[in-house]
């Protein structure tokens, strides 16, 4: 693939994620409020997209309460403020196995649910958009699986665009990219996919430049993409996604500090990109272009 650099870039902030972050910063925010409050002031700081999970709002721990989505979503959408909706739906997936000698039964942290049943919330709130991690993988954490089997995947991916809600497919190897391009040769996701590239999360594809362009190399010419990175190498990767012709993400999910020694905020992260990209000389795009250039249907919840 030639590299051709983006001139009109969307960026989605990713403002709270499900990882054990909740203590490590006093800006991630936890209750529906504080993460609706974050994702406003991200999209009045340029963000087109947010990502949203939510989470315990005692604890900060990842949870899949419905009423919390629904409370996260009806508290942006009665703002005065546009951005397009993108839910995670990777959440029911978790597998914490007990020992190496003796592994089953499995430990506690353990959050195996049906398609149904991850999904539900992305029916009670109708997002534009949601998230369909696209394979298994070890994480870094202990003895942590992230699960997603091809028959979960496709069962989720069939409810997903039969809700009308599109997929934003989370690709964090060469092979989730794999299995993708299966699922929209099967029908079961559009032709016009979208698809983010997440780099550097131990252990799936890691954020070396050539790693990344491999990545970028095996996406359709017809998708759509973005891509990210964590730490450190989350604003770097600002530049080299519009660099190799693609969108950006920034947030709190990925990254904590917006220089050494300094905490971000969701906002901050994004106004620094948002300076990236357009002393690149490209363009950020509103929340409305973004949903044309993804077909997305903005809607309210039933």
């Amino acid at each position: 693939m030639p590299l051709s650099m983006n001139r009109d870039v969307f960026i989605t902030c990713a403002v709270t994620g499900a990882g054990a972050t909740q203590d490590k910063s006093p800006h991630v925010p936890r209750s529906p409020q504080q993460i609706a409050d974050s994702a406003i002031e991200a999209a009045k700081a340029g963000a087109a997209i947010v990502h949203c999970h939510v989470r315990d709002p005692d604890t900060g721990a990842p949870c899949r309460d419905v009423s919390l989505y629904r409370e996260v979503t009806q508290r942006i959408r009665d703002s005065s403020v546009d951005v397009v909706l993108n839910l995670t739906g990777g959440i029911g997936g978790d597998l914490m196995f007990g020992s190496v000698e003796q592994p089953l039964p499995v430990a506690e942290g353990t959050d195996l649910a049906g398609a149904s049943e991850r999904v539900a919330h992305i029916a009670a709130c109708l997002p534009e958009m949601c998230t369909l991690d696209c394979g298994t993988m070890n994480f870094a954490e202990n003895d942590y699986v992230m699960t997603n089997t091809p028959g979960m995947l496709r069962a989720m991916g069939r409810l997903m665009t039969e809700l009308g809600v599109k997929p934003e497919i989370e690709a964090f190897d060469t092979g989730h990219l794999w299995f993708a391009k299966q699922l929209v040769s099967e029908g079961v996701l559009a032709p016009d996919a979208m698809v983010q590239l997440c780099m550097g999360v131990p252990w799936g594809a890691p954020d070396d430049l050539n790693t990344f362009m491999a990545m970028v190399n095996n996406v359709p010419e017809s998708w759509t993409w973005s891509a990210f990175s964590l730490g450190r190498n989350e604003l770097p990767y600002v530049a080299a996604a519009t660099l190799a012709g693609g969108n950006v993400r920034v947030g709190l999910e990925d990254n904590l500090m917006l220089k050494k020694g300094q905490l971000a905020t969701n906002a901050q992260l994004v106004e620094r990109a948002v300076n990236i990209v357009e002393n690149m000389g490209a363009r950020v795009m509103t929340p409305d272009e973004a949903r044309k250039a993804l077909n997305l249907t903005k809607r309210a919840a039933p």
